[in-house]
């Protein structure tokens, strides 16, 4: 299932009272007009948070979502349009037991039960992104009528990214182009070959029909990517769409994170001098002056070419 297009910008919260006081604080400190558009979070550590306090993983996995709510909430109050959470990847369904993703399944229902009266009074819509004809029928319908129960709020997108792989949705944008090619030829009545060498390769796949392809097509690209447990990966998380994110990385275990840490990472996104390839506007060379590039190439030609070694010619 797609997250439905939206043109929708930041504004600013009218709800910021409704945060605790030591959210309120660092909210104070921030630049509101800076929030990111989208944040997408890898939520690690509910296992290892069970294993501390000598606990079930199952129960790890509970209190982790106690965690999504909180943070759900938080970015409501701030009103952060979009909101990501990597909540079972494609390879978690492959290769955790059977039993594990049994209780998965049945926690994401009774979370989505339990929960889509705190959506709808926080102005949260639902949606999810992977592979999820894959899910349980029972799963899937639940998600269905979660994600029409909350489709007119118009505060945060929540995203689940479920039986998700960026890998797998890769694959699955590929073909969706190379299907829609097919389809265009077969309806302009010639083969696809042609179709192309009429058209040119270069403008029938590029970068724009592959993110309109994706999973997340309608939605932008993560501006911030945190990662809860200390873990330095990406795990086969949004690939395409984090190429310019930010990235925050935490200790903290997943279960441990609330709103104030969410608050946290905004702050030091904050901090960040976002280039996108590009020179920072606050660089002390001056650009204006910079040598050009001819007159570079034709001082430093005789430093690329090889010399001879001497070593070598007395030999």
């Amino acid at each position: 299932m797609r997250a439905n297009p939206s043109s929708r910008v930041f504004q600013f919260s009218d709800r910021v009272h409704e945060l605790s006081a030591e959210e309120l604080s660092i909210y104070r400190q921030l630049d509101p007009s800076k929030i990111p558009q989208h944040i997408a979070i890898i939520m690690d550590g509910n296992g290892r948070w069970a294993g501390k306090r000598a606990l079930k993983r199952f129960l790890g996995h509970q209190q982790g979502a106690e965690s999504v709510q909180f943070v759900v909430e938080t970015a409501s109050r701030i009103n952060l349009p979009w909101l990501t959470l990597y909540a079972f990847s494609l390879e978690n369904n492959l290769r955790r037991p059977k039993s594990e993703v049994s209780f998965l399944m049945k926690l994401l229902k009774n979370y989505l039960v339990g929960n889509v009266k705190r959506m709808n009074d926080n102005n949260v819509r639902m949606a999810y992104i992977g592979r999820t004809c894959d899910l349980p029928s029972e799963v899937r319908e639940t998600m269905q009528w979660a994600s029409e129960a909350t489709t007119k709020n118009t505060g945060t997108t929540l995203t689940l990214a479920l039986n998700y792989g960026s890998r797998s949705e890769l694959v699955d944008a590929t073909r969706a182009v190379v299907r829609s090619l097919i389809d265009e030829a077969h309806h302009r009545g010639c083969s696809l070959e042609d179709m192309l060498a009429a058209d040119g390769l270069e403008s029938r796949i590029d970068e724009q029909q592959i993110t309109g392809s994706l999973y997340t097509a309608g939605m932008p690209d993560p501006d911030l990517v945190i990662r809860t447990s200390g873990e330095q990966r990406i795990s086969n998380f949004l690939l395409w769409q984090i190429a310019y994110a930010e990235i925050f990385v935490t200790d903290r275990l997943w279960p441990d994170f609330r709103g104030l840490h969410l608050l946290e990472a905004i702050a030091d996104y904050q901090r960040r001098d976002r280039r996108f390839g590009g020179l920072s506007e606050s660089t002390d060379e001056a650009i204006d002056n910079l040598q050009p590039a001819e007159e570079v190439a034709e001082e430093i030609k005789d430093h690329l070419t090889p010399q001879p070694d001497p070593e070598l010619s007395r030999r």
